[in-house]
């Protein structure tokens, strides 16, 4: 059974700083390319960093130097982590982690965790 489990969500302040953790199990993810959606209200869901199975990572323009993704893979389990730091109110959302297959042959998705940076 294929399941992606996303924790380390919660209520920061601004400038403050969270881990997300995503565990993938139930498939061959260490193949597959491994990213982090977000979505906030009234908006699309967006990409926000994604790294390879080779370890290379992609982030969009806004968390440039702010983010860290970094996975840990095992045979039969991958870890996903991203390392959120100086956040900003707009940096507020549900957060999703992402799995797809290099060779299109799937794409899943957790179940979200909710990240809400206010004072």
């Amino acid at each position: 059974q294929v399941q992606l489990v996303e924790s380390g969500g919660g209520l920061v302040q601004p400038g403050g700083s969270l881990r997300l953790s995503c565990v993938a199990s139930g498939n061959n993810f260490r193949f597959y390319a491994m990213g982090w959606y977000r979505q906030a209200p009234g908006k699309q869901r967006e990409l926000v960093a994604d790294i390879t199975s080779g370890g290379d990572t992609n982030y969009v323009h806004s968390v440039k130097g702010r983010f860290t993704i970094s996975r840990d893979n095992a045979r039969n389990t991958v870890m996903v982590y991203l390392q959120m730091s100086s956040l900003k109110p707009e940096d507020t959302a549900v957060y999703y982690c992402n799995a797809k297959s290099p060779v299109g042959t799937g794409n899943y998705w957790g179940q979200g965790t909710q990240v809400t940076v206010s004072s």
